[in-house]
């Protein structure tokens, strides 16, 4: 749906019909309520428009001030709102209520990777016929999901049952450290590679005689 032309939201002058008084306002001006007329009149007198900015307002509030401005400081107030919103997604993660290790740390991975990302990630435990005789189980298992995402993200609502689910929201945590634990794994690798390098070698320079059904050789 295309939204309305801003110069269509605002009646200008003479548009301004159907009320007596109006209460003006603007940049040096003392608001005061006036006639329509009147504010007409010193509209004219200063050169600038009278634009009615609360039409619902009793009496409707005008300001005095040049409409070209007005509707450029009105856009640019709508972009300024527009910037500072930021689109989040909601990524869900299912469990069972008796969700194994090799599952749960999988899924854990993939959250770790949402919350780092600045998604939202909705847990929950799906309980299916007789298992909601587990829900203490479920919630067990959703507290300590969100205690190994602890540094990535917050308990945004708490474990709560709702029909056949029990649900928890956690919110991405602003990073400020990058991608450190992967850093800090490439530098432990190191130590492994200066440990294996003087085996190799020792096993080369072997000039020992040769014991028959044993082989030195690489």
């Amino acid at each position: 749906m295309k939204k309305p032309n801003l110069k269509q939201q605002y009646r200008v002058n003479e548009q301004i019909r159907g009320v007596r008084d109006v209460r003006i306002v603007g940049d040096d001006i003392e608001s005061s309520v006036v006639s329509i007329s009147k504010a007409l009149q010193m509209a004219e007198q200063m050169g600038v428009d009278l634009v009615e900015i609360s039409p619902n307002a009793e009496p409707p509030v005008c300001r005095l001030i040049d409409y070209s401005k007005f509707i450029y400081q009105q856009k640019k107030h709508q972009k300024e709102i527009k910037a500072k919103q930021v689109k989040v997604d909601v990524k869900e993660i299912r469990f069972g209520p008796q969700t194994d290790d090799h599952d749960y740390n999988f899924k854990l991975k993939h959250a770790q990777g949402f919350l780092s990302d600045g998604d939202k990630v909705k847990a929950y435990v799906f309980f299916k016929g007789r298992s909601i005789l587990f829900k203490e189980q479920g919630e067990v298992l959703l507290l300590r999901f969100a205690a190994d995402l602890e540094e990535y993200g917050k308990v945004e609502q708490m474990p709560q049952l709702e029909g056949k689910r029990m649900i928890m929201f956690l919110a991405p945590k602003k990073q400020t450290g990058g991608k450190k634990p992967q850093e800090s794994g490439d530098v432990a690798d190191v130590p492994v590679r200066e440990k294996k390098a003087p085996q190799q070698k020792a096993r080369k320079e072997y000039t020992g005689p040769k014991v028959e059904g044993e082989d030195f050789d690489d």
